[in-house]
């Protein structure tokens, strides 16, 4: 296999990362809280031998990852008084499967019957110094959720639902809806905006997702049709050599 052949292997391999992306991000338009991502990719520079003519350096594609679009997601309005919406930059803090603390945008939530808050996957949601916020039964029909995030019941408030802002270059997907996230800080009840009632919609635009796959498979078959024509070139230049002499 030539050079040119492993320059468009690289190229068909970001095609297809490309591609697995626009599939997930479609997959997921209607999940609640959900951010679209973007592959990156960087250039690799191979510096060939000099002898080499006529060109001297070699560009490979290189998968550099994803990012995501934290665009926020419209508002969907439910009706239930425990469903939430960031308005603006941060997560929601909740306790994962295994004991650490995780973040997640999907504001739909409900009791335990523990009388605890969680997830609708059954995370636990982490209020202030990073505690469970736990609802008496007899309070659970007459809750309701300030833009502050006070949890308020017929006696008082029983906690805050806390928001976490990160530098979202520090914050990685774990699976499920969560994500990971380091070095963030925990706003303020006069820095919390949310809103009741409803849930963040996914941000993922149906059309454009749909317009990149297309152009995705027709690079594709471009690349596939350029592998054909330097494959029958290198069998027609054999096929002359055999002949010479």
């Amino acid at each position: 296999m030539d050079i040119s052949s492993y320059v468009l292997l690289s190229q068909e391999t970001a095609l297809r990362r490309r591609m697995d992306v626009a599939a997930n991000n479609l997959a997921n338009m209607n999940t609640v809280g959900f951010k679209r991502e973007q592959p990156v990719f960087r250039e690799y520079v191979e510096k060939t031998d000099s002898a080499v003519k006529p060109a001297k350096q070699t560009s490979f594609v290189l998968d550099y990852g994803a990012v995501h679009d934290f665009s926020q997601g419209g508002f969907q309005a439910t009706g239930n008084p425990l469903d939430l919406m960031i308005e603006g930059q941060g997560y929601f803090s909740v306790q994962a499967p295994d004991g650490s603390t995780a973040y997640t945008r999907a504001g739909q939530l409900k009791m335990l019957p523990t009388g605890e808050l969680a997830t609708s996957t059954g995370n636990k949601v982490l209020g202030e110094g990073g505690k469970p916020i736990t609802i008496p039964q007899e309070a659970a029909n007459q809750v309701s959720i300030g833009k502050d995030g006070t949890v308020n019941g017929p006696g008082g408030p029983f906690g805050r639902v806390t928001v976490t802002q990160f530098d979202e270059a520090g914050v990685d997907p774990r699976g499920d809806g969560l994500f990971s996230g380091s070095g963030g800080r925990e706003l303020t009840s006069e820095q919390t905006h949310l809103a009741s009632g409803g849930l963040e919609g996914s941000n993922v635009n149906a059309i454009q997702e749909t317009t990149d796959m297309v152009e995705i498979l027709r690079a594709y078959q471009t690349s596939q049709n350029l592998s054909q024509s330097m494959n029958d070139m290198r069998k027609s230049a054999i096929d002359r050599l055999s002949k010479v002499g």
